[in-house]
Order: C-alpha cells, then structure tokens, then sequence
C-alpha cells in the first residue's frame, strides 16, 4: 500500500516495546516513594525538636541516613519518568527532543548526587 491510505501511512510505526516497563517503574517509584515518605513524615514527628543539632544527630545514624538517600533518589528518579513521558509526548522535533531529554537526565543526576552527597556530609558529621 502507498502512503495515502491510513494504514500505509503508520505501517512500521509499531509499539516501541518499552512501554509497559517504564509504566511499571513508574508505579513501583511511586509506592517506594509513598512508603519512604510515611517513614519521613513519623521520624520527623518522632524527633521532637527539630533543631539542626538534632536533625544531624538523626541522619548520622545508618538507618535514617540509607532511607533518606534512597527517598532523594527514588523521588528523582520518578520525577525523571514523568518529565520523559511529557517530552516525548510534546516535543515533536527530533534534535530538540534529544537535547530536552539530555538536559533532563542532567539535571536529574545532579539533583539526585547534591541530596545524596548532602545527607552523606550530614551522616559522616563532616
């Protein structure tokens, strides 16, 4: 068939066969984050005062400073599908669409690396 019928215009254009895992990890983020911030929000009330003094002295043990880390990452990592999904979605242009995506997992990285590096400086006490 030509390129003038409806079907010969998409022949080829098939499912990219990623969908349903970027889907999946999204959801899994998703409940991870929800757990993970639960744990923050009772730690939090838990702590009593929330001096830095005591915060630091919370996050310098291994426990709350390993689930802090991952809720930084976890967190960044879902905002990273979902801001990918809306690119892909509506940046059209293949070279703007390929700069966006760089410029996102850029960004992502370097978020995800300064909180963790933060709770890491918090937890060693340096």
């Amino acid at each position: 068939m030509g390129n003038g019928t409806s079907i010969g215009r998409v022949r080829g254009l098939g499912s990219a066969k990623h969908g349903a895992h970027h889907w999946l990890t999204q959801r899994f983020t998703a409940v991870g984050n929800l757990f993970l911030l639960i744990w923050l929000a009772v730690s939090i009330l838990l702590l009593g005062d929330l001096s830095y003094i005591s915060v630091e002295a919370w996050l310098s043990k291994p426990v709350p400073a390993i689930a802090m880390a991952l809720l930084i990452i976890s967190t960044f990592w879902h905002a990273r599908l979902g801001v990918q999904v809306m690119m892909e979605d509506y940046v059209h242009d293949h070279g703007t669409k390929f700069a966006c995506l760089v410029a996102l997992n850029f960004a992502v990285f370097a978020g995800a690396a300064f909180g963790v590096l933060c709770v890491l400086r918090l937890a060693l006490g340096a």
